[in-house]
């Protein structure tokens, strides 16, 4: 992965402070979905099955029906996702052509297994989560 994929994925809250290696291996789980103009890249109600780095183009998130936030490149869906695989709290559709970095649930699983860094990151971002205000996560 490209080092401008490894400083976008520094950025999400649930891999900050994870060491440089822990995050090329997450790097090395991502691949690269284009989205069409209109369509759903997660839509609630659905099982929680991956994270989504947006790397370019804009996606209007949604819930029930209600135009909640419109996110940009760099923006990601779906990182709590990753650990508790629940169903998804909102619609997000591309608004115009959409590149994302995609990083699917039982890939990510094997990978904590196989990293404790890994593991003792997510479990340190989780807490700080708790820890925070309360927003709640889009997706």
């Amino acid at each position: 992965m490209t080092t401008a994929v490894i400083d976008d994925l520094k950025r999400v809250p649930l891999f900050a402070g994870m060491t440089d290696r822990a995050i090329e291996a997450i790097s090395a789980l991502a691949t690269e979905q284009p989205v069409a103009d209109g369509e759903a890249i997660v839509v609630e109600g659905d099982p929680g099955d991956a994270f989504y780095l947006l790397v370019e183009g804009q996606v209007d998130v949604t819930r029930r029906g209600e135009s909640i936030r419109r996110l940009g490149t760099g923006d990601f869906i779906g990182e709590i996702a990753l650990v508790d695989g629940r169903t998804r709290t909102a619609t997000a559709t591309a608004v115009g052509p959409v590149r994302t970095l995609v990083v699917r649930r039982d890939a990510f699983l094997e990978l904590m297994d196989r990293h404790p860094a890994v593991r003792l990151g997510i479990l340190m971002a989780l807490t700080d989560r708790i820890r925070s205000d309360g927003d709640e996560p889009v997706a």
